[in-house]
């Protein structure tokens, strides 16, 4: 038998809170209060965020959320099948919650750089997991640019894939950006350490990185000798493959998606130039050579230097559903201006610029995630939905991980809070509170 359910009204769930003989803490903005309720049927604490407009099926609607044990919870069913209410009762004050942000390309920040030999890799990712909060990032993919064996055999053992919490962001794997890339395009990557693939292209990904168990994404050029094969054994694997950095004409490139990558790094930058008779790997995003229903990705750097605005509307309005916003933040992340390293190579930070030391071949950025979104949300004009999801729901669906970057019944509750301007206010992981704007005086 089909069980019905109605739909409450804030107004009525409201009352039914409120008729309750029990009080519970009532959590606003800058103070708390009591707020009357009853005990929860479960043993587990309800939350419910109340005042605020929630992102949901790519649309902003005036609606509460309701989280337990880190996800979040149908209220119909609840009320229904346990009469539960809410134990705790959060006021977003009129603020936008959307799901936490997810950095699919970020190669360190805040003085760490992810490629460099170190004793304290899992210490120097948890400072960078620890420093994100702030900037509404709730998962990322700690990214290693092209480096010696050495390096990848000796870090990636290190970097684990981990839930986030209080301590920090959590870990969804690592991209590997090289170093089977395009010497033509090789951009700030050191050539001594670029590599080809051989007639045995599986165990050259084995002798180069030494384990793929931790690794989430591989950029590599599809245009290499034997570079097919690679692609189809790292999706065996349950790699993501994403295509940069190369000289790929369009033809290579449906041939390495068809294939099974599903990715793009930092389209328009380090890739043929779009020209009408061969549009690149930049004419994937409208291509008629994808099988359906894949969806291919690509990586958008919106920081206002790696892409004007006229090519971020450009790519937007070709394919909206497909764009992921990524910082490539680099180790000067957060840092003063003056040389940093990004890997074997010394950079150098001018202003919002950061350039290879000595060149002006840009080499990442520094910008947060935070301002990516807002950038990219001014410069191209698209809703407020689409700039957030484009940081949440498109990586999410990009590594295949349904319980984030949404806020679906069910899903993951990690979520962050906003104002009107799409500033971050606070940042929570699995329902919990992991960071807070500071309040001005």
């Amino acid at each position: 038998m089909t069980k019905l359910y109605r739909i409450f009204t804030n107004a009525e769930l409201t009352a039914r809170v409120q008729t309750s003989s029990t009080c519970h803490i009532f959590k606003s903005e800058g103070k708390q209060t009591k707020m009357p309720s009853n005990k929860s049927v479960s043993d587990a604490p309800i939350t419910r965020f109340i005042n605020g407009t929630i992102l949901r099926e790519h649309t902003l609607q005036r609606e509460d959320l309701w989280v337990r044990d880190g996800s979040i919870l149908n209220p119909e069913k609840l009320f229904y099948d346990e009469q539960g209410f809410a134990d705790e009762l959060v006021n977003c004050e009129g603020t936008i919650i959307a799901p936490g942000f997810i950095d699919t390309q970020i190669n360190g920040g805040f003085g760490v750089d992810f490629s460099q030999l170190s004793e304290n890799v899992p210490e120097n990712v948890s400072l960078v997991a620890k420093k994100i909060l702030e900037h509404g990032v709730t998962s990322f993919c700690p990214t290693l640019v092209s480096s010696p064996p050495v390096v990848y055999h000796q870090v990636l053992p290190q970097i684990k894939v981990q839930e986030g919490g209080p301590d920090g962001a959590g870990v969804l794997g690592v991209h590997l950006e090289g170093p089977f890339i395009s010497a033509q395009k090789k951009g700030a990557h050191p050539e001594h350490c670029l590599r080809t693939f051989s007639s045995r292209p599986t165990e050259d990904l084995m002798e180069v990185y030494g384990d793929l168990g931790n690794v989430a994404i591989v950029t590599l050029a599809p245009e290499m000798d034997n570079s097919q094969s690679a692609v189809k054994e790292l999706c065996r694997r349950g790699v993501t493959v994403s295509l940069g950095h190369s000289a790929a004409n369009l033809s290579q490139a449906e041939e390495a998606v068809r294939g099974g990558a599903s990715f793009i790094t930092h389209l328009f930058n380090a890739m043929l130039p779009f020209h009408h008779r061969d549009p690149g790997i930049v004419g994937l995003l409208t291509t008629d050579q994808v099988p359906p229903p894949r969806t291919v990705y690509y990586g958008m750097i919106a920081d206002g230097i790696h892409t004007n605005p006229a090519a971020l509307r450009i790519a937007h309005r070709a394919h909206p559903s497909g764009l992921v916003l990524v910082t490539d933040a680099i180790t000067a992340m957060g840092l003063p201006p003056g040389q940093h390293m990004l890997g074997q190579q010394i950079i150098e930070i001018k202003g919002l610029h950061a350039y290879v030391a000595g060149t002006t071949t840009l080499c990442g950025s520094i910008a947060t995630m935070d301002m990516c979104v807002r950038h990219f949300w001014q410069a191209t004009g698209c809703k407020a939905e689409e700039a957030l999801e484009a940081a949440s729901l498109h990586p999410a669906q990009l590594l295949g991980i349904a319980r984030k970057g949404r806020l679906d019944y069910g899903a993951d509750a990690d979520l962050i809070v906003l104002d009107d301007k799409l500033n971050v206010k606070s940042t929570y992981i699995s329902g919990e509170e992991v960071w807070r704007k500071p309040e001005q005086r």
